[in-house]
Protein backbone atom coordinates (compact mmCIF):
# COMPACT_ATOMS: atom_id res chain seq x y z
CA UNK A 1 0.00 0.00 0.00
CA UNK A 2 1.56 3.44 -0.94
CA UNK A 3 0.87 6.32 0.63
CA UNK A 4 -1.90 7.61 -1.38
CA UNK A 5 -3.99 4.70 -0.43
CA UNK A 6 -2.77 4.95 2.90
CA UNK A 7 -3.76 8.65 3.49
CA UNK A 8 -7.33 7.71 1.92
CA UNK A 9 -7.54 4.64 4.43
CA UNK A 10 -6.20 6.59 7.38
CA UNK A 11 -9.00 9.94 5.96
CA UNK A 12 -12.08 6.86 6.09
CA UNK A 13 -11.46 5.22 9.17
CA UNK A 14 -11.23 9.12 10.50
CA UNK A 15 -15.13 9.74 9.03
CA UNK A 16 -16.28 6.56 9.88
CA UNK A 17 -15.18 6.93 13.47
CA UNK A 18 -18.50 8.89 14.16
CA UNK A 19 -20.33 5.80 13.12
CA UNK A 20 -18.85 3.08 15.35
CA UNK A 21 -18.94 5.72 18.35
CA UNK A 22 -22.65 5.73 17.49
CA UNK A 23 -23.23 2.06 18.41
CA UNK A 24 -20.87 2.56 21.62
CA UNK A 25 -23.55 5.01 22.87
CA UNK A 26 -26.54 2.77 21.90
CA UNK A 27 -25.15 -0.06 23.35
CA UNK A 28 -24.74 1.68 26.27
CA UNK A 29 -28.34 2.88 26.11
CA UNK A 30 -29.60 -0.38 25.38
CA UNK A 31 -28.26 -2.15 28.31
CA UNK A 32 -28.96 0.62 30.80
CA UNK A 33 -32.84 0.00 29.64
CA UNK A 34 -32.45 -3.32 30.04
CA UNK A 35 -30.99 -3.39 33.36
CA UNK A 36 -33.48 -0.84 34.78
CA UNK A 37 -36.31 -3.38 32.69
CA UNK A 38 -37.31 -0.33 30.77
CA UNK A 39 -36.54 -1.68 27.63
CA UNK A 40 -39.43 -1.52 24.57
CA UNK A 41 -38.87 -3.84 22.52
CA UNK A 42 -41.61 -3.14 20.03
CA UNK A 43 -39.64 0.16 19.75
CA UNK A 44 -35.89 -1.10 20.36
CA UNK A 45 -36.01 -3.72 17.09
CA UNK A 46 -37.25 -1.56 14.70
CA UNK A 47 -34.47 1.40 16.10
CA UNK A 48 -32.08 -1.37 15.32
CA UNK A 49 -32.78 -2.20 12.16
CA UNK A 50 -33.04 1.00 10.91
CA UNK A 51 -29.83 1.99 12.78
CA UNK A 52 -28.11 -1.06 10.89
CA UNK A 53 -29.84 0.28 7.44
CA UNK A 54 -28.00 3.43 8.28
CA UNK A 55 -24.68 1.84 9.06
CA UNK A 56 -24.53 0.36 5.74
CA UNK A 57 -25.37 2.89 3.71
CA UNK A 58 -22.74 5.62 5.41
CA UNK A 59 -19.30 3.92 4.15
CA UNK A 60 -21.18 4.33 0.64
CA UNK A 61 -21.60 8.39 1.23
CA UNK A 62 -18.07 8.69 2.49
CA UNK A 63 -16.56 6.51 -0.39
CA UNK A 64 -18.43 9.18 -2.34
CA UNK A 65 -17.36 11.82 -0.62
CA UNK A 66 -13.59 10.56 -1.21
CA UNK A 67 -14.22 10.38 -5.14
CA UNK A 68 -15.66 13.95 -4.82
CA UNK A 69 -18.90 13.14 -5.51
CA UNK A 70 -22.31 14.34 -3.45
CA UNK A 71 -24.60 11.14 -3.23
CA UNK A 72 -27.56 13.57 -2.45
CA UNK A 73 -29.73 10.33 -2.46
CA UNK A 74 -28.05 8.32 -0.76
CA UNK A 75 -27.75 11.23 2.17
CA UNK A 76 -31.66 11.38 2.44
CA UNK A 77 -32.37 8.30 2.87
CA UNK A 78 -29.98 7.52 5.67
CA UNK A 79 -31.14 10.60 7.07
CA UNK A 80 -34.67 9.21 7.13
CA UNK A 81 -33.00 5.92 9.05
CA UNK A 82 -31.58 8.28 11.44
CA UNK A 83 -34.34 10.14 12.23
CA UNK A 84 -36.63 6.98 12.12
CA UNK A 85 -33.77 5.37 14.79
CA UNK A 86 -33.52 8.31 17.19
CA UNK A 87 -37.43 8.84 17.42
CA UNK A 88 -38.16 5.21 17.94
CA UNK A 89 -35.04 4.17 20.73
CA UNK A 90 -35.58 7.98 22.12
CA UNK A 91 -33.49 10.95 20.59
CA UNK A 92 -31.60 11.71 24.35
CA UNK A 93 -27.96 12.94 22.42
CA UNK A 94 -26.66 10.49 25.23
CA UNK A 95 -28.40 7.90 23.55
CA UNK A 96 -30.01 6.70 20.31
CA UNK A 97 -30.07 10.86 19.48
CA UNK A 98 -26.09 10.37 18.90
CA UNK A 99 -27.02 9.19 15.56
CA UNK A 100 -28.49 12.35 14.56
CA UNK A 101 -25.20 13.84 14.99
CA UNK A 102 -23.19 10.38 13.29
CA UNK A 103 -25.58 11.42 10.48
CA UNK A 104 -24.29 15.13 10.42
CA UNK A 105 -21.16 14.16 10.40
CA UNK A 106 -21.05 13.18 6.43
CA UNK A 107 -23.71 15.09 5.13
CA UNK A 108 -21.78 18.36 5.91
CA UNK A 109 -19.00 16.64 3.24
CA UNK A 110 -17.99 18.21 0.22
CA UNK A 111 -20.78 21.04 0.35
CA UNK A 112 -20.53 24.33 0.32
CA UNK A 113 -19.85 26.10 3.92
CA UNK A 114 -23.64 27.70 3.82
CA UNK A 115 -25.33 24.45 3.31
CA UNK A 116 -23.02 23.00 5.68
CA UNK A 117 -24.03 25.42 8.22
CA UNK A 118 -27.74 25.63 7.45
CA UNK A 119 -28.33 21.39 7.44
CA UNK A 120 -25.99 21.77 11.27
CA UNK A 121 -28.86 23.97 12.60
CA UNK A 122 -31.56 21.92 11.50
CA UNK A 123 -30.18 18.84 12.67
CA UNK A 124 -29.76 21.02 16.34
CA UNK A 125 -33.23 22.41 16.09
CA UNK A 126 -34.46 18.83 15.20
CA UNK A 127 -32.37 16.96 17.64
CA UNK A 128 -33.13 19.40 20.34
CA UNK A 129 -36.97 19.61 19.95
CA UNK A 130 -37.14 15.82 19.58
CA UNK A 131 -35.51 14.94 23.02
CA UNK A 132 -36.95 17.62 24.99
CA UNK A 133 -40.33 16.43 24.26
CA UNK A 134 -39.60 12.87 25.29
CA UNK A 135 -37.52 14.00 28.30
CA UNK A 136 -39.66 11.88 30.94
CA UNK A 137 -38.56 8.72 29.19
CA UNK A 138 -34.99 9.62 29.52
CA UNK A 139 -34.25 10.82 33.25
CA UNK A 140 -33.24 7.46 34.02
CA UNK A 141 -30.08 7.70 32.02
CA UNK A 142 -28.05 10.33 34.09
CA UNK A 143 -30.43 9.24 37.02
CA UNK A 144 -31.60 12.67 38.11
CA UNK A 145 -35.05 14.16 38.16
CA UNK A 146 -34.64 17.25 36.38
CA UNK A 147 -37.39 19.90 35.72
CA UNK A 148 -38.14 20.10 31.55
CA UNK A 149 -36.30 23.97 31.52
CA UNK A 150 -33.00 21.96 32.63
CA UNK A 151 -33.04 18.89 30.26
CA UNK A 152 -33.90 21.80 27.32
CA UNK A 153 -31.08 23.48 28.70
CA UNK A 154 -28.75 20.34 28.38
CA UNK A 155 -30.33 18.74 25.35
CA UNK A 156 -29.92 22.44 23.44
CA UNK A 157 -25.97 22.56 24.63
CA UNK A 158 -24.80 18.66 24.11
CA UNK A 159 -26.63 18.61 20.89
CA UNK A 160 -25.61 22.25 20.31
CA UNK A 161 -21.54 21.58 20.47
CA UNK A 162 -21.51 18.61 18.61
CA UNK A 163 -23.51 20.86 15.88
CA UNK A 164 -20.78 23.64 15.94
CA UNK A 165 -17.77 20.92 16.44
CA UNK A 166 -18.68 17.67 14.43
CA UNK A 167 -18.79 19.55 10.86
CA UNK A 168 -16.02 21.65 10.60
CA UNK A 169 -13.28 18.60 11.63
CA UNK A 170 -14.81 16.04 9.67
CA UNK A 171 -14.74 18.58 6.44
CA UNK A 172 -10.90 20.06 7.67
CA UNK A 173 -9.99 16.09 7.57
CA UNK A 174 -11.62 15.76 3.68
CA UNK A 175 -9.87 19.21 2.86
CA UNK A 176 -6.63 17.70 3.75
CA UNK A 177 -6.92 14.95 1.78
CA UNK A 178 -7.93 16.34 -1.52
CA UNK A 179 -5.27 18.74 -1.27
CA UNK A 180 -3.09 15.39 -0.86
CA UNK A 181 -4.76 14.00 -3.99
CA UNK A 182 -4.25 17.44 -5.52
CA UNK A 183 -0.26 17.06 -4.80
CA UNK A 184 -0.28 13.57 -6.39
CA UNK A 185 -2.17 14.34 -9.38
CA UNK A 186 0.49 17.57 -9.96
CA UNK A 187 3.50 15.20 -9.33
CA UNK A 188 2.43 12.58 -11.65
CA UNK A 189 1.81 15.62 -14.27
CA UNK A 190 5.06 17.43 -13.75
CA UNK A 191 6.72 13.40 -14.15
CA UNK A 192 4.77 13.60 -17.56
CA UNK A 193 5.69 16.98 -18.22
CA UNK A 194 9.59 16.62 -17.71
CA UNK A 195 9.33 13.33 -20.08
CA UNK A 196 7.80 14.96 -22.67
CA UNK A 197 10.21 17.81 -22.66
CA UNK A 198 13.01 15.20 -22.43
CA UNK A 199 11.73 13.70 -25.54
CA UNK A 200 11.16 16.95 -27.13
CA UNK A 201 15.29 17.53 -26.24
CA UNK A 202 16.55 14.60 -27.93
CA UNK A 203 14.07 14.60 -30.79
CA UNK A 204 15.46 18.36 -31.58
CA UNK A 205 19.33 17.74 -30.33
CA UNK A 206 19.07 14.06 -33.18
CA UNK A 207 17.28 16.89 -35.74
CA UNK A 208 20.32 18.93 -35.14
CA UNK A 209 22.69 16.48 -35.18
CA UNK A 210 21.73 14.26 -37.96
CA UNK A 211 19.86 16.87 -40.26
CA UNK A 212 22.77 18.69 -41.29
CA UNK A 213 24.31 15.53 -42.37
CA UNK A 214 21.50 14.11 -44.29
CA UNK A 215 21.25 16.68 -46.10
CA UNK A 216 24.77 17.15 -47.16
CA UNK A 217 24.87 13.36 -47.95
CA UNK A 218 21.72 14.34 -50.26
CA UNK A 219 23.42 17.09 -52.17
CA UNK A 220 26.26 15.18 -52.57
CA UNK A 221 24.86 12.31 -53.99
CA UNK A 222 22.67 14.50 -56.03
CA UNK A 223 25.81 15.82 -57.81
CA UNK A 224 27.77 12.76 -57.73
CA UNK A 225 24.80 11.27 -60.14
CA UNK A 226 25.22 14.47 -62.48
CA UNK A 227 28.86 14.15 -62.42
CA UNK A 228 28.97 10.30 -63.29
CA UNK A 229 28.22 10.69 -67.04
CA UNK A 230 30.78 13.85 -67.18
CA UNK A 231 33.89 13.43 -64.86
CA UNK A 232 34.06 10.22 -63.36
CA UNK A 233 36.55 11.38 -61.05
CA UNK A 234 35.06 14.08 -59.42
CA UNK A 235 31.84 11.34 -59.09
CA UNK A 236 33.83 9.11 -57.36
CA UNK A 237 35.75 12.20 -54.96
CA UNK A 238 31.82 12.52 -54.21
CA UNK A 239 30.63 9.53 -53.34
CA UNK A 240 34.01 9.10 -50.73
CA UNK A 241 32.75 12.11 -49.46
CA UNK A 242 29.38 10.79 -48.71
CA UNK A 243 30.37 8.04 -47.72
CA UNK A 244 32.50 9.69 -44.80
CA UNK A 245 29.79 11.66 -44.18
CA UNK A 246 27.61 8.67 -43.70
CA UNK A 247 29.89 7.23 -41.28
CA UNK A 248 30.28 10.82 -39.36
CA UNK A 249 26.65 10.58 -39.07
CA UNK A 250 26.42 7.02 -38.14
CA UNK A 251 29.17 7.60 -35.37
CA UNK A 252 27.37 11.24 -34.15
CA UNK A 253 24.14 9.28 -34.10
CA UNK A 254 25.57 6.19 -32.05
CA UNK A 255 27.51 8.74 -29.40
CA UNK A 256 23.98 10.79 -29.08
CA UNK A 257 21.75 7.75 -28.38
CA UNK A 258 24.29 6.31 -25.75
CA UNK A 259 24.48 9.00 -23.84
CA UNK A 260 20.74 9.60 -23.69
CA UNK A 261 20.37 6.00 -22.75
CA UNK A 262 23.45 6.31 -20.11
CA UNK A 263 21.19 6.44 -16.43
CA UNK A 264 22.55 9.66 -14.31
CA UNK A 265 23.04 8.40 -10.86
CA UNK A 266 21.94 11.45 -8.97
CA UNK A 267 18.66 11.85 -11.08
CA UNK A 268 18.25 7.38 -10.26
CA UNK A 269 18.63 8.08 -6.70
CA UNK A 270 16.21 11.01 -6.53
CA UNK A 271 13.70 8.86 -8.84
CA UNK A 272 13.65 5.59 -6.64
CA UNK A 273 13.85 7.66 -3.19
CA UNK A 274 10.44 9.10 -4.69
CA UNK A 275 9.21 5.47 -5.64
CA UNK A 276 10.23 4.31 -2.49
CA UNK A 277 8.23 6.65 -0.37
CA UNK A 278 5.29 6.99 -2.39
CA UNK A 279 5.08 3.06 -1.71
CA UNK A 280 5.41 3.53 1.76
CA UNK A 281 9.04 2.90 2.68
CA UNK A 282 11.31 5.20 4.57
CA UNK A 283 14.71 6.13 2.07
CA UNK A 284 17.26 7.57 3.69
CA UNK A 285 20.56 8.75 1.05
CA UNK A 286 24.07 9.15 1.76
CA UNK A 287 26.19 10.13 -0.85
CA UNK A 288 30.03 11.67 -0.94
CA UNK A 289 30.58 14.93 -1.59
CA UNK A 290 32.16 14.39 -4.19
CA UNK A 291 30.85 13.58 -8.09
CA UNK A 292 32.00 9.90 -8.81
CA UNK A 293 33.97 9.07 -11.98
CA UNK A 294 32.37 9.30 -15.03
CA UNK A 295 32.71 5.25 -15.73
CA UNK A 296 31.46 4.13 -12.55
CA UNK A 297 28.60 6.42 -12.27
CA UNK A 298 25.92 5.33 -14.76
CA UNK A 299 26.65 0.79 -13.26
CA UNK A 300 25.43 2.34 -9.81
CA UNK A 301 22.56 4.21 -11.49
CA UNK A 302 21.87 0.97 -12.72
CA UNK A 303 22.27 -1.18 -9.55
CA UNK A 304 20.01 1.28 -7.56
CA UNK A 305 17.04 1.01 -10.04
CA UNK A 306 17.75 -2.76 -9.96
CA UNK A 307 18.01 -3.02 -6.08
CA UNK A 308 15.18 -0.52 -5.45
CA UNK A 309 12.98 -2.62 -8.05
CA UNK A 310 13.38 -5.88 -5.88
CA UNK A 311 12.61 -3.74 -2.45
CA UNK A 312 9.58 -2.62 -3.97
CA UNK A 313 8.30 -6.35 -4.32
CA UNK A 314 8.14 -6.83 -0.81
CA UNK A 315 5.02 -5.53 0.97
CA UNK A 316 7.12 -6.18 4.92
CA UNK A 317 9.85 -3.74 3.70
CA UNK A 318 9.56 -0.52 5.53
CA UNK A 319 12.88 1.31 5.63
CA UNK A 320 15.59 1.24 2.78
CA UNK A 321 19.25 3.27 3.00
CA UNK A 322 21.18 3.83 -0.13
CA UNK A 323 24.68 4.92 0.63
CA UNK A 324 27.63 5.56 -1.95
CA UNK A 325 31.47 6.04 -0.45
CA UNK A 326 34.21 6.02 -2.14
CA UNK A 327 38.03 6.22 -1.78
CA UNK A 328 41.37 6.63 -4.25
CA UNK A 329 40.99 2.43 -4.45
CA UNK A 330 37.28 1.98 -4.53
CA UNK A 331 34.14 3.01 -4.69
CA UNK A 332 31.44 1.16 -2.77
CA UNK A 333 27.49 1.31 -2.95
CA UNK A 334 25.07 -0.58 -0.53
CA UNK A 335 21.44 -1.10 -0.52
CA UNK A 336 19.81 -2.35 3.01
CA UNK A 337 16.06 -2.69 3.53
CA UNK A 338 14.27 -4.28 6.23
CA UNK A 339 12.49 -6.93 4.04
CA UNK A 340 12.02 -10.13 3.77
CA UNK A 341 15.32 -11.34 3.35
CA UNK A 342 15.48 -15.38 1.97
CA UNK A 343 12.52 -14.23 -0.32
CA UNK A 344 14.79 -11.36 -1.77
CA UNK A 345 18.01 -13.38 -2.16
CA UNK A 346 15.91 -15.92 -4.28
CA UNK A 347 13.96 -13.36 -6.24
CA UNK A 348 16.78 -11.20 -7.18
CA UNK A 349 17.85 -14.12 -9.82
CA UNK A 350 18.38 -12.42 -13.08
CA UNK A 351 18.80 -8.95 -11.85
CA UNK A 352 21.64 -9.97 -9.74
CA UNK A 353 23.29 -11.64 -13.27
CA UNK A 354 22.62 -8.41 -15.10
CA UNK A 355 24.68 -6.24 -12.45
CA UNK A 356 27.29 -8.51 -11.83
CA UNK A 357 27.89 -8.42 -15.85
CA UNK A 358 27.68 -4.86 -15.52
CA UNK A 359 30.03 -4.36 -12.80
CA UNK A 360 32.56 -6.65 -14.13
CA UNK A 361 32.75 -4.45 -17.32
CA UNK A 362 34.59 -1.71 -15.00
CA UNK A 363 36.18 -4.32 -12.80
CA UNK A 364 33.84 -4.62 -9.84
CA UNK A 365 31.68 -6.98 -7.92
CA UNK A 366 28.24 -7.12 -6.27
CA UNK A 367 27.10 -9.45 -3.06
CA UNK A 368 23.39 -9.69 -1.70
CA UNK A 369 22.50 -11.59 1.08
CA UNK A 370 20.85 -11.21 4.42
CA UNK A 371 22.92 -9.31 6.98
CA UNK A 372 23.88 -9.93 10.59
CA UNK A 373 21.00 -7.13 11.93
CA UNK A 374 18.44 -9.53 9.70
CA UNK A 375 18.29 -6.88 7.11
CA UNK A 376 18.78 -7.41 3.83
CA UNK A 377 21.98 -5.97 1.95
CA UNK A 378 23.38 -5.37 -1.75
CA UNK A 379 26.81 -4.16 -2.15
CA UNK A 380 28.59 -3.36 -5.39
CA UNK A 381 32.54 -2.56 -5.48
CA UNK A 382 33.90 -1.26 -8.49
CA UNK A 383 38.05 -0.60 -8.68
CA UNK A 384 39.35 2.90 -8.96
CA UNK A 385 42.48 2.60 -10.77
CA UNK A 386 40.24 2.91 -14.48
CA UNK A 387 40.00 6.56 -13.15
CA UNK A 388 44.08 6.44 -13.75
Amino acid sequence: MNEFERARRYTWHVLISGIAATWVVIAISVGTRLEEGLLNWWRTVPALIAAVAFTWLCPRVIRAVLDRRYPTRLVVVSAVLALTAAFLGGPDPTAWGFILLAWLSIATLHISRRASLLVAAGTWVVGVAAASATWRDNLFVIGLELSFGEVLFLNTLIFGVFCVVVPPSNRLWVWIWMLAEEALKGREAHTKLALAEERLRFARDLHDLVGHQLSAIAVKTELAVRLSDVDGEAAKAEMAEVNTLTRKALKELRQAVRGYRELDLAAEVNSVKGVLEAAGVRCEVRLPYRELPPGVAPVFAYVVREAVTNVLKHSTATFCEITIRFTEQEAELSVRNDGAARRQAVDLGSGLAGMSERLGAVGGRVTAAPAADGHFLLTAVVSLPLTG
